[in-house]
């Protein structure tokens, strides 16, 4: 129970990493707020919730696009009404989207960007002012191990997660001395719905670079995000976890 009392605001929970960290987080001991961005999306947010309450903790489901500064606003004020602050808030609602450079459209760039770098961006502006009052707060930032190597056909992608790093780094240098942390995680390959479209043989030869021989499962990469939630990472500040099996050295 290393996160008793906590709250925790997960944003893209309704599935994949994010559904795996809400419910570990409430495993833990902290109330969730669970984000997803689309109806299509609110009934597997409604699952999440009951695992939470489940649990024995409490739960609220909000839907909101991180991309876009009104809904921000609103689910971190929901957040707030309900629970009161903010103790916890992991900024890991992703999409891709896979195109050659040459052929890539600029909505599809900016839209890729816009979840996951202007989204991190103006959740961490939402809650730090609050976490600065208290002084106290835990921040964790999902990028990818891509943002190290690349990947052909996913520039947009791996651009804004090599952003989230380096936002991540530029944002510990300003909280200083405080009692916040804010850390980033960069996840392999990971069997959640962002690989659903990818094809069998290219799913194979992801696999084949990985030097313990398999793609992660969620379990895998969740426990990461409890570390850097709880107190024992009370000296991180600014760093780049990456459960990725192998496939980069960092």
């Amino acid at each position: 129970m290393r996160l008793t009392g906590r709250v925790a605001l997960v944003t893209g929970s309704s599935s994949g990493i994010g559904r795996g960290v809400a419910l570990a987080f409430a495993s833990e001991g902290a109330d969730v707020i669970i984000n997803h961005p689309s109806a299509a999306e609110t009934a597997a947010a409604e699952e999440v919730a009951a695992g939470v309450r489940q649990a024995g903790r409490r739960a609220l489901v909000v839907r909101a696009d991180v991309s876009q500064e009104p809904d921000v606003e609103r689910l971190v004020a929901a957040a707030r009404d309900a629970f009161g602050h903010i103790d916890i808030l992991v900024n890991n609602a992703g999409i891709a989207a896979a195109a050659a450079v040459h052929e890539m459209t600029t909505d599809t760039w900016d839209r890729v960007l816009g979840v996951h770098l202007r989204g991190t961006f103006m959740m961490t502006r939402a809650v730090l002012g609050e976490m600065y009052a208290r002084n106290s707060g835990r921040i964790i930032n999902t990028a990818s191990q891509l943002a190290y190597k690349g990947a052909a056909g996913f520039s947009a992608y791996t651009a804004a997660k090599g952003a989230i790093i380096s936002f991540t780094r530029s944002t510990a240098l300003e909280i200083g001395a405080r009692n916040i942390t804010v850390n980033c995680i960069a996840p392999g390959a990971t069997l959640t719905p962002i690989l659903d479209d990818v094809p069998a043989d290219t799913l194979e030869a992801i696999r084949q670079a990985i030097p313990l021989g398999r793609i992660a499962e969620v379990a895998d990469i969740v426990p990461a995000y409890v570390f850097l939630a709880g107190d024992d990472a009370r000296h991180f500040q600014g760093q780049c976890l990456s459960p990725n099996g192998g496939d980069v050295f960092l």
